[in-house]
């Protein structure tokens, strides 16, 4: 076996162990921290096919910034977790006969019959100089620049409505008006108290 195959085992091993606990481990914070090592077990998978802008976005926006806001939720918010024991030992035989559906389709799909070696040969070694952050840049702008920009207005859009829908006018909240605050005068704001009198 070579090098790069038994790395390849040894993340692909890992992921998987990893995304099954993920749903089987008790506590949500062990859950959330299986899933900060799947995804680093996958972003090795990416950096052996030579895709390393694809890993580090995966660390990055993942790992550094999805799965903080998941673990601060987790450790912030009181979750009972008695009534998700019971639902997850109720639904297990349901899952678990997706779970070999999927495996099953995926090796239909994947398996030597369908697409093995023998029948699409494997990729050329990319050169030295080969930058893949570099070569997926020149196809997001050139190819599919219009897909990419309307993605983008899309994303805009379910940001702002998303703002929009959570804003809540609550007549009993404190707020600041920074243009009353700007045009105040001083006698509004002043009152000078001498012997038990008031002079403004």
């Amino acid at each position: 076996m070579a090098f790069e195959q038994a790395i390849f085992y040894f993340f692909a091993a890992v992921m998987l162990l990893s995304a099954a606990a993920v749903i089987t481990v008790r506590n949500p914070v062990h859950s959330a921290l299986f899933l900060v090592l799947t995804f680093f077990a996958a972003a090795g998978l990416w950096l052996l096919l030579e895709a390393e802008f694809l890993a580090i976005t995966l660390v990055l926006v993942y790992v550094g910034a999805v799965m903080v806001l998941f673990l601060f939720v987790v450790m912030m918010l009181d979750i009972n977790l008695a009534p998700l024991r019971e639902g997850f030992i109720r639904y297990l035989p349901v899952g678990a006969l997706v779970a070999i559906m999927v495996m099953v389709m995926m090796g239909l799909v994947v398996g030597p019959e369908t697409f093995g070696l023998d029948r699409i040969a494997a990729p050329e070694r990319a050169p030295a100089d080969y930058s893949n952050t570099a070569e997926l840049g020149r196809v997001l702008y050139t190819v599919y620049v219009y897909p990419f920009e309307i993605a983008a207005v899309i994303l805009l859009v379910a940001i702002v409505a998303a703002i929009s829908l959570a804003l809540r006018h609550r007549p009993q909240s404190k707020h600041q008006n920074p243009d009353a605050q700007i045009a105040v005068h001083k006698a509004d704001r002043l009152r000078i108290h001498r012997n038990g009198h008031s002079a403004d």
